[in-house]
């Protein structure tokens, strides 16, 4: 699946669209877990944009590829992703979070279209993804799960148990991200429980472990690439992200993990990712 130079720069301009639509809705919503979800952009911007298979207009076709956004707190970039993709009109997120309204802080998967998992209980979504390409291999199907974990989740037990398993039944059906922004909601993943060294856990866990650059379509690529040619272990893409991304005056600031936009951060925050340069 070789990525040109004009797949990269269509990415690109996508991912910067993302981000601005992230701030909108932050905006419009009050306040939305930014940090997280910006730091994630490219990673599901390549996966809705160029390598899953998924029809909008089909949300339920059994053949499509599944998508579970562990970390699911991100719901503000997941919806905007969403909605960019066609599944729902754009202008139903000036609704987002908002009593009545069908979009959750984390999206639900029995109210808002095109999401497969409901996910938000940190430590769930990797489980899921899991019995997912578990449940594709016993059906005899060939659709992939994508898993996108946050770096601060994989405190949970519950991620290294689904780990275990994944490594045990060799699920290389299933791609896992870790966007690895080294921040979660009380500081630096190193100092609230540390994960180092991260690669090596999961190479014991059974995984053959690809390190890259988050922001990277090109470096995202080719480890897909590498993980949908596997046969023998699982891959995991641990993903060096910044959190924040895009946004000068948030990115690798902890207090941009949740936080709200008046309209003058509005102005500045597009601003900023409009002066965005390529990590091509």
């Amino acid at each position: 699946m070789p990525i040109t130079e004009q797949e990269i720069r269509f990415l690109e301009e996508k991912a910067k669209k993302i981000r601005k639509d992230i701030i909108d809705i932050t905006g419009w919503s009050g306040g939305a877990h930014i940090g997280g979800a910006m730091s994630m952009v490219e990673m599901l911007t390549l996966l809705y944009f160029k390598v899953a298979r998924l029809d909008p207009s089909q949300p339920e076709a059994p053949e499509r590829d599944r998508i579970v956004v562990s970390k699911g707190h991100g719901g503000v970039g997941y919806a905007a992703m969403l909605a960019d993709k066609g599944y729902f009109e754009f202008d139903l997120l000036k609704d987002f979070n908002k009593f009545k309204s069908p979009f959750g802080m984390h999206l639900d998967s029995a109210k808002v279209r095109g999401v497969d998992v409901s996910t938000g209980s940190l430590g769930h979504g990797l489980p899921m993804a899991v019995g997912l390409a578990l449940g594709a291999r016993v059906q005899k199907q060939d659709w992939k799960t994508f898993c996108i974990l946050g770096d601060g989740e994989c405190n949970e037990g519950s991620v290294w148990e689904a780990a275990m398993a994944a490594g045990h039944f060799k699920t290389t059906n299933l791609i896992t991200f870790v966007d690895r922004n080294r921040l979660m909601i009380d500081g630096q993943t190193e100092e609230v429980m540390s994960l180092e060294p991260f690669a090596d856990k999961w190479r014991a866990f059974g995984f053959d472990v690809r390190e890259v650059d988050g922001h990277s379509f090109g470096q995202l690529t080719e480890s897909i690439d590498a993980a949908l040619a596997a046969t023998e272990k699982p891959v995991i893409v641990i993903a060096n992200t910044i959190k924040g991304k895009g946004v000068d005056f948030m990115e690798n600031d902890v207090r941009w993990h949740y936080g709200g936009l008046d309209t003058d951060l509005i102005a500045r925050a597009k601003d900023s990712v409009d002066r965005m340069a390529g990590h091509d």
